[in-house]
């Protein structure tokens, strides 16, 4: 159970603490954020409203145990993110619990994101001593006009304090994602988790305490965004941002200064379908690529663009596979489950009732009660309707029929959004082709949009986001090179 056994800790009476300087602490501000769960929409859980005031001294600790920790051995780095992923998964059920009420993610969902979340954690640490343990070593005389009397030797260092600002969909999974590639570096990091998915991660953070961390190099702060969320994001003791969410990572961005910024915004990501292609296949993507949690996914197939001939055969293979998901509560592993809040719901059905107005086909009965929504496919969808371009985050999936792939291309070019996107067909060369025209971050072939493995390249273009993510990338954009170079009095050639 969530908050009990060697989580016990980390509650006080009803509400859980924050964490800094290696303790489980209470808010000197004596309130408390609470967090709805999305099935019964009542208060399940709450964490502390933490202090502008914890935040300046939170920064302050991970300044100074950024140093001292950057000066410890890679291998000893490794060590300790190997342990903190097998305690991780040792305490997988506690964790998907508190998954399972925050943010109403199925039962079989929330263990596999424990345990995936421990595995992204093992594969960090060797991947880190791997890219850590070697540098560069240059010779002057590569360059025309110089001689050999220049050595420089670079390696890549510690930015200092990273900020980590995971979602309410992955919770744990985009946090671990930041925080593994954060300290393989030598970096330290302050944690501000989602309000829903809170929980979730203050057990996370907790697995890194009992592995034995130095104190100070984690915190995790919880509140409100209204009256800490600028002021994390604008602190002069962050030195990079890790970010995953949505549209307030522009205006993060803009405020941010000039610090590194890896952020992921969402998509609209399109699958595109073609004449020839495995329509069997192109059904059981879509249904799994639209429906799975709820939609509730960046990379949820968003709008299928489907050429006209093969469109009706298309829309009804899904709408067979539509009618066997099932729709209830996380806790009885239902494909379908409630979205995460009401004003989500409310934002789906404001798009759905726009295309009923104007003329969409509802393959199913449009069904909602309190915060679930019943699966709805939308055949007929045209690009006036809302739809077409909005990102729901819910379980609906709109249809458009195209005449031509170039015209399922310019639909996908012309959204604000540029995360992912699918094409399915047989020929290698169309899809390739294809493939090179999205302006997409990633392009799947004949296969539904995804993020993972986690050690997949994974990035946005457009609105959808700033630089990339994936494991490797993540560890070399917490890092920056430095050079050290040495000059000879005299030029020197090896065996000369």
């Amino acid at each position: 159970m969530a908050g009990s056994g060697v989580f016990s800790e980390i509650i006080d009476g009803e509400v859980f603490k924050y964490y800094a300087d290696g303790e489980w602490l209470t808010s000197s501000s004596g309130k408390s954020v609470s967090i709805v769960n999305p099935t019964t929409r009542k208060t399940h859980y709450k964490v502390q409203a933490c202090t502008q005031e914890e935040v300046n001294k939170a920064m302050e600790i991970a300044k100074a145990a950024q140093k001292s920790w950057a000066r410890t051995p890679l291998w000893k780095r490794a060590e300790l993110l190997h342990k903190a992923a097998a305690i991780l998964k040792e305490h997988k059920a506690p964790i998907a619990e508190a998954l399972i009420k925050e943010i109403a993610k199925p039962a079989k969902d929330a263990v596999t994101e424990v345990v995936r979340s421990g595995d992204l954690i093992s594969y960090c640490a060797e991947e880190g001593v791997r890219i850590l343990g070697q540098g560069a070593f240059l010779v002057s005389d590569s360059f025309p006009g110089n001689d050999r009397t220049k050595y420089c030797l670079t390696s890549k260092i510690p930015l200092g304090v990273i900020l980590a600002i995971p979602p309410f969909n992955y919770p744990v999974n985009l946090a671990v994602s930041k925080i593994g590639p954060a300290l393989i570096a030598g970096n330290s990091l302050v944690l501000k988790p989602p309000t829903q998915g809170a929980v979730a991660c203050l057990h996370m953070v907790h697995c890194f305490h009992l592995a034995g961390f130095p104190k100070g190099l984690i915190s995790c702060i919880t509140g409100k965004g209204s009256e800490i969320g600028d002021f994390l994001t604008m602190h002069p003791g962050v030195n990079c941002i890790s970010f995953t969410g949505g549209d307030t990572g522009i205006a993060i961005s803009k405020k941010a200064g000039m610090i590194p910024l890896q952020m992921e915004l969402g998509g609209k990501d399109a699958c595109i379908v073609l004449e020839d292609a495995d329509l069997d296949l192109v059904a059981a993507n879509i249904v799994k690529g639209g429906f799975s949690y709820s939609g509730q996914r960046c990379t949820a197939v968003k709008v299928v663009l489907v050429m006209e001939s093969v469109a009706d055969a298309v829309v009804e293979k899904v709408n067979s596979k539509v009618a066997k998901l099932t729709v209830g509560p996380p806790e009885d592993d239902c494909d379908i489950t409630p979205v995460v809040s009401e004003s989500s719901a409310n934002f789906i059905e404001g798009l759905v009732m726009d295309a009923k107005q104007k003329g969409a086909t509802f393959c199913q009965e449009y069904k909602r009660e309190g915060n679930l929504i019943w699966p709805l496919l939308l055949d007929h969808v045209r690009p006036d309707m809302r739809i077409a371009w909005e990102e729901p985050f819910g379980p609906v999936v709109p249809v458009i029929r195209i005449a031509s792939a170039e015209e399922g291309i310019h639909h996908c070019n012309a959204s604000n959004f540029g995360l992912q996107g699918c094409v399915f067909t047989k020929d290698i060369n169309k899809a390739m082709l294809i493939s090179d025209a999205m302006e997409s971050g990633t392009v799947q072939i004949n296969s539904a949009p995804a993020r993972g493995p986690d050690h997949f390249p994974f990035q946005g273009i457009k609105d959808s986001g700033i630089g990339s993510q994936g494991i490797t990338n993540s560890i070399n954009m917490m890092t920056k090179v430095k050079s050290t170079v040495i000059n000879l009095p005299s030029p020197s050639y090896t065996m000369g």
